[in-house]
């Protein structure tokens, strides 16, 4: 089989992997304060902040056989293969990860996702910035971008 068939094959696979695999994405996870209590939620509230729950990987190989989770190894795979990959597609392994969480959202909404993604940033900047009167507003636009990121499932 010549190269060029024999790729394009291989990408067609990839692809078909990409989009029938269920996605390990880490959902951000928000530290809310109210009223002096704390409390984690993967939903957003205003004034927010994102914290890192990065699962952990396991104890691998510590008594001679994986303690990995079903998760944890399929990410795992996943970041091997976005690493091959890469030359192709030209995406980290977390934006791979974005892009198969939300392969199966409609058209509209990966859009909407798409725009979330820039107004987000800057939107967090703002409120990192904010002082005085200007801060609970800020927080406010943040909280409702970051709703609407989370009741579109980006």
């Amino acid at each position: 089989m010549p190269k060029s068939k024999r790729l394009v094959g291989v990408i067609a696979v990839a692809l078909h992997l990409l989009s029938a695999s269920p996605a390990y994405a880490q959902p951000k996870v928000y530290r809310c304060e109210a009223n002096g209590k704390v409390s984690y939620s993967d939903a957003p509230c205003v004034g927010a902040k994102v914290i890192d729950a990065t699962p952990t990987q396991g104890m691998d190989k510590m008594g001679g056989s994986s303690r990995k989770g079903r998760e944890v190894q399929q990410d795992e795979f996943h970041r091997q293969f976005d690493k091959a990959l890469r030359p192709l597609h030209g995406r980290s392994h977390e934006e791979m990860n974005v892009a198969r969480r939300r392969v199966h959202l409609p058209a509209g909404d990966q859009a909407q996702c798409s725009h979330l993604d820039r107004q987000l940033t800057a939107l967090e900047a703002d409120a990192s910035r904010a002082t005085g009167e200007a801060k609970p507003k800020a927080d406010v636009e943040l909280y409702k971008a970051r709703k609407r990121f989370f009741n579109l499932k980006c």
